[in-house]
């Protein structure tokens, strides 16, 4: 199967709560109501600073998804 990049996630407990989950490495999941992270790797043996510039990106990236997606039900 050839999963989406990012997935939008639902959760009748946290209705307030809009996620968003990346697929792909490193797989995480964001609410971007308070930008919190749920890391599904493990991410000790990575280059700190590469790790941090290519997060921005993905975090930026959730929440263009997001946004396309809530313009595209409108």
């Amino acid at each position: 199967m050839n999963l989406p990049k990012f997935l939008l996630a639902d959760n009748s407990n946290h209705p307030e709560d809009i996620f968003v989950l990346h697929t792909e490495y490193p797989r995480f999941l964001i609410n971007l109501k308070d930008d919190e992270i749920e890391w599904f790797e493990d991410l000790s043996n990575e280059n700190e600073q590469d790790l941090a510039n290519e997060l921005e990106g993905l975090i930026e990236a959730a929440g263009v998804f997001y946004d396309a997606e809530m313009e595209g039900l409108e």
